[in-house]
Order: structure tokens, then C-alpha cells, then sequence
């Protein structure tokens, strides 16, 4: 058996549409206002794809550009993992459509859904295969359009939810990128978060359509309580994993849903507010798209230097929880 390889991210990328909806756009639609949303979530704008604008259409532009920050050719991709809520269909995977947009002609793909945890677990399930040898590289992207999948009558989740993707190639290296990570799952809380209908268990029908079962539902007092002490748990643990703690992080990125999270956590986590990045009033929820598009921004925008240690967190519907330690040596 091959000794284990050190993995790296070597390159990541972002991609947001050009249509913004801002608060007051939505006071036309639903009864709502700017200063409630903003205290409540955090959130002053998001932004949405065109209508005819798919997941695999914004997670082929994300992918173009980590792609171009790697500086690696797309048929040299060893491996495409796209994680998703919002997929382009049930069938064929929306990993198979980016592979087609981008012509990564020899790369095998597939689709992870783990709600908007999704990203860390792609980031973690595309290291384990690198660093076994079963693959040299990979790309992963986190891409949603999760508009097309909200009820813009209710004004409980049409708020909180956006669109966009974000990407990153991963790479064997001598430098040890990836230090640990954490992945958790408890599915006794599976009615917090949920598309209800669509598939096998309440297949299309007039009744499904008439009663709104295909948008996204929530419950989000409970879910607020569960995603602080998951969240915290598993950044401790992965933390744990590599004998560092909280002191230790340069910087922290947390799942971007609500602002009232995001305090919350890092108030119980003891993190300096200096350390934490956050997005969310420009983006809202992007899902599964949420850390990966802000860990690029963080890093464009000179936030994670050299040497830095970077904390990615998240939390999502199944519930899933998951947390990845990074060295930053791109």
C-alpha cells in the first residue's frame, strides 16, 4: 500500500450572476423590509441566475477560473466533483455537464449532496482520493441556483437564499495543504431542512404542484440552535485532529446563512471577529457554493496569506456538518 500523499489546494475560483435582488426589490414581492431582513439574516442583496441559466452553467465558469489560477488544463483534471442541492436534473449528474462545458475529457465525475455542508465534504472526499494515490488531482465546486427552487411568496426562505459557484483544484504536493477534517451526519433531523417532492418518495403529481412541495422548506429557530453547537463541535475536533486550537487560526469561514449564526458561533468559539470572513450580505445563502466562493474571495482580496491556517465550516439539510483545516501553501 502507498504511503499517504500530502494534498494541496493549488488553485480556487468564483463565479456570481450578474442579477442582483436587493432587499427593497423584495418588499414589492412579499410582505418584508429592509431593516427586518438585515437584522435578522445580515443580508442586504443576492444574486440570481437568468432564467435560462443552470447549476452547471455557473459551475462551469467557477471551474474555468480555479482552472486558470492552477494554471492546469482541463483535460488534465483527474477527477470533477460537483456538490449540489439545486442539480441541473436528477440525471445525468451536473458533474457530467461541467466536464462537458470545460472538455476535462479524462476526468471521472459525480455529484455530492449534503446539503450546504456539500462543499467541505467534496473538499474532504476529493483529498482522501489524492492523498490514497487513486488520483493526481481533482476539482471540486460547490454551485447552486437555488432561486429556481424557492417559494418567492414566502418570505421566510425567499430572503435568505442566492446563486452562484465556487471552485478549487486539488492537488498531490510535497507541502502538506489539507491538515484534517471532520464529517458528521445526523439524519434524525431530517424535517428541518427539505425539498419535499420531486422524486421517489412524493413524485410530481397536481397535488404535490397545488401544495408548493416542490420548494425548499425550513424550520429555522431549530435549525439556528443545531448548526452553533455542530459547527463548533466539529471545527474543535478538526482542530483537535492536528494538535492546534482556536488560537491558531489565521482564518475562519463559516457557512454564510445568517448572521445571527455566524456571531453565535464564533462568540462560543472565542474567535477574534478580525479572523472571521464574511460575505453574506452581498450573496445570502449560496448553499453549498457559500464557503468556496468566500474562501476565493478571501483569498483575492489578500485575507489568507502564506502560511496561514484557514478554517472552512458548514452546516446543511440532512442535517450534515463538516469542518477542513488548511495550511495555506499556494
Amino acid at each position: 500500500m502507498k504511503s499517504m500523499q500530502n494534498v494541496k489546494i493549488i488553485g480556487t475560483g468564483s463565479y456570481i450572476p450578474k442579477k442582483v435582488l436587493t432587499n427593497e426589490d423584495l418588499e414589492k414581492m412579499v410582505d418584508t423590509n429592509h431593516e427586518w431582513i438585515i437584522t435578522r439574516t445580515g443580508i442586504a442583496e443576492r444574486h440570481i441566475a437568468e432564467d435560462n441559466e443552470a447549476t452547471s452553467d455557473v459551475a462551469s465558469k467557477a471551474a474555468l477560473k480555479a482552472l486558470k489560477d492552477a494554471n492546469i488544463k482541463p483535460e488534465e483534471i483527474d477527477l470533477i466533483i460537483v456538490a449540489t442541492n439545486s442539480p441541473d436534473m436528477a440525471f445525468p449528474a451536473t458533474a457530467c455537464l461541467v466536464q462537458k462545458n470545460i472538455k476535462a475529457i479524462n476526468a471521472a465525475t459525480f455529484d455530492l449532496q449534503a446539503g450546504c455542508t456539500g462543499s467541505v465534504y467534496a473538499l474532504v472526499t476529493a483529498w482522501q482520493y489524492i492523498a490514497t494515490g487513486f488520483y493526481g488531482n481533482a476539482l471540486i465546486i460547490g454551485a447552486e441556483t437555488l432561486s429556481k427552487l424557492v417559494d418567492w411568496t414566502d418570505r421566510n426562505t425567499c430572503i435568505l437564499f442566492g446563486d452562484g459557484a465556487g471552485a478549487a483544484v486539488l492537488k498531490a504536493n510535497k507541502e502538506k495543504g489539507i491538515l484534517s477534517g471532520c464529517l458528521k451526519g445526523d439524519g434524525s433531523n431530517d424535517d428541518l431542512i427539505m425539498l419535499p417532492a420531486g422524486l421517489s418518495r412524493n413524485p410530481a403529481s397536481h397535488e404535490t404542484v397545488e401544495k408548493k412541495m416542490h420548494y425548499v422548506k425550513m424550520k429555522g429557530n431549530e435549525v439556528f440552535k443545531l448548526a452553533v453547537k455542530h459547527m463548533k463541535r466539529t471545527t474543535v475536533e478538526t482542530l483537535g485532529k492536528c494538535n492546534l486550537s482556536v488560537e491558531d487560526v489565521d482564518c475562519f469561514i463559516p457557512h454564510q446563512a445568517n448572521i445571527r449564526i455566524i456571531s453565535a458561533l464564533t462568540r462560543v468559539l472565542k474567535i477574534k471577529e478580525d479572523k472571521v470572513f464574511v460575505n453574506l450580505e452581498k450573496y445570502g445563502n449560496t448553499s453549498a457554493a457559500s464557503v468556496m466562493i468566500a474562501l476565493d474571495e478571501a483569498v483575492k482580496e489578500g485575507k489568507i496569506k502564506n502560511g496561514d491556517i484557514v478554517v472552512l465550516t458548514s452546516f446543511g439539510a440532512g442535517l450534515t456538518y463538516g469542518s477542513i483545516v488548511l495550511k495555506w501553501v499556494k
